[in-house]
């Protein structure tokens, strides 16, 4: 019928859009919080912020924000106290560079996915090698930028894992909504 509007949507819908909106910046969050505890390993803190970045700006780009990463980035360099605005442009890089691949990307199977992230994380690496250079007038030594990057490697299969029954969760929730 012409004229008619759909009802406005309750409160209760509004809040699960909502949730489901911030859900990605919020795991992750938290996700870098947790591993970030001082074990006496190597932090897997950056490899978790890259990797959840990476995926929820693939999949979710609404969710994952350009402020988002921003917020996520800053967090990365509080945490793992180093100069602040390292982890900020590397998470707005990698974003904006996910955004333009992932009309491409999105419909990839997993192993090209995988590929394209290692050298994300290569890619990340590197910028955070060089930003420590730049900043700190003297070359860091390429161990933990070595590390960081197989951490990346290693644990995006597990992240993505994780992350894609969430993310098809989402999609149902917003198909039946």
């Amino acid at each position: 019928m012409k004229g008619r509007h759909e009802p406005a949507p309750g409160l209760l819908r509004r809040l699960d859009a909502l949730a489901r909106a911030a859900f990605p910046a919020i795991t992750t969050a938290l996700m870098m919080v947790l591993v970030s505890a001082p074990v006496g390993l190597p932090s897997a803190m950056p490899a978790v912020a890259l990797a959840c970045v990476f995926f929820w700006t693939l999949f979710r780009p609404a969710a994952m924000s350009p402020l988002m990463c921003f917020v996520l980035g800053l967090l990365q360099d509080l945490l793992t106290f180093s100069p602040l605005g390292i982890g900020v442009l590397t998470m707005l890089v990698v974003h904006g560079l996910v955004l333009r691949l992932r009309r491409f990307l999105a419909r990839q199977p997993f192993w090209l996915v995988w590929l394209v992230f290692s050298g994300f994380a290569a890619g990340a690496a590197l910028l955070g090698f060089l930003l420590q250079a730049v900043l700190n007038w003297h070359l860091p030594p390429l161990w933990p930028g070595v590390v960081q990057f197989l951490l990346c490697l290693g644990l995006y299969p597990a992240m993505a894992a994780m992350l894609t029954p969430l993310h098809k969760a989402m999609q149902r929730a917003e198909d039946l909504a």
